[in-house]
């Protein structure tokens, strides 16, 4: 066997195999074993970096965003995505168990959370960062064009008629009585939409926090 072979294999009269790989194979081996470990590296550590996100939010018509975060437009969607997915504000809506106060009551508190996060950003480095300042519009446009829309058309009149017919119907559960709201079924469909919208812009915040993108 010469240098120039790549490999010889041998098969003897009893069946027995003998393989020789000459030096060009194993440098040839050695190259592909590197490169298959690099490009494994690569992709293991390739959402640990501030990539770009690049996404779509329906949540209030909020639509394209594009940011590359830095390190204190990463703890700030951190923040906000601890308190969306741990609010019932970022759980679907369940007509069985869930009590519509309760959710305007979580919306109002991710609304003040979400504005204090806003606050939190110096404003020198929102002069200085377009990606920051699309950080801030996906935040504040979220409670603005996102939540206000249907708090605005429902809250205060679902919650006067609610306070009398809580007192009214003292032996009925709360989702009974919620049901009996004569507007229920548009009320609740339209909080479903934002509830669902809210879930997906949460999967975005992650995103922009974590560096991946999610897999569902």
């Amino acid at each position: 066997m010469t240098w120039k072979d790549l490999l010889q294999v041998k098969v003897s009269d009893n069946f027995g195999l003998t393989i020789n790989a000459g030096p060009v194979f194993l440098v040839l081996l050695l190259v592909g074993i590197v490169t298959l470990l690099i490009y494994i590296q690569r992709r293991s550590t390739k959402c640990k970096g501030w990539s770009v996100v690049d996404a779509e939010v329906q949540f209030g018509g909020i639509g394209k965003v594009k940011i590359r975060p830095s390190h204190e437009d990463v703890q700030v969607a951190h923040k906000a995505w601890v308190e969306l997915v741990t609010r019932k504000a970022g759980l679907p809506f369940d007509e069985d168990h869930d009590v519509i106060v309760e959710v305007y009551d979580s919306w109002y508190a991710l609304f003040q959370e979400m504005r204090s996060l806003a606050k939190e950003i110096p404003a020198e480095k929102l002069r200085n960062s377009k990606d920051t300042q699309e950080l801030i519009r996906l935040l504040i446009d979220a409670l603005n064009l996102g939540l206000r829309p249907h708090l605005t058309k429902w809250q205060a009149k679902f919650r006067h008629w609610y306070e009398k017919a809580i007192k009214e119907n003292g032996g009925k559960s709360p989702q009974e009585i919620q049901k009996e709201y004569s507007h229920y079924r548009e009320l609740v469909d339209d909080l479903k939409i934002v509830n669902k919208q809210i879930v997906d812009y949460a999967v975005v915040i992650k995103q922009i926090a974590q560096g991946c993108k999610e897999k569902t």
